[in-house]
């Protein structure tokens, strides 16, 4: 089953108010699956909504290493952050050699955050509750963004 949690577009001098926006409304989830074309601008949201979670590490994309790790002070607690780029991968046994499945359950288990990137590639190993998040180029610095609850 779905359910739409959020629809909004935004230009790219925009980016920040969607981003507050889209934390206001997923904030209590932990699988976030973020797909879109190439240069839809899904590693740059990633980037602003770390940029506003006050991310200590240089957040960039994880393309070649497939696995970045964040942290970020929440209540005085250490946060976990995975963003995860899928697009190389061959397949789920893939991901999983990688280490992936064990960040999965670390956010299923609501001990970490996983931002994942292409998620397409090995849609078997997301578990829900997971939020989809689709993004759209709809011109050129214009963006449509669907978020959906898979449960």
């Amino acid at each position: 089953m779905n359910t739409q949690l959020l629809q909004v577009s935004y230009g790219l001098n925009q980016i920040e108010d969607a981003v507050k926006r889209f934390w206001e409304v997923t904030n209590e989830f932990n699988l976030f699956a973020f797909s879109g074309e190439m240069g839809a601008g899904k590693t740059t949201f990633i980037h602003y909504l770390c940029d506003m979670l006050q991310v200590e590490d240089a957040v960039s994309s994880p393309t070649f290493a497939l696995i970045n790790e964040y942290h970020y002070s929440e209540n005085d607690k250490d946060q976990f952050i995975w963003h995860m780029d899928w697009y190389r991968l061959k397949d789920a046994a893939e991901a999983i050699n990688a280490g992936m499945e064990d960040c999965i359950e670390a956010a299923v288990a609501g001990e970490a955050t996983c931002f994942i990137e292409w998620p397409e590639k090995a849609l078997e190993l997301l578990q829900k509750p997971y939020l989809w998040i689709t993004i759209e180029t709809t011109a050129p610095d214009q963006r449509s963004m669907n978020v959906e609850l898979i449960h």
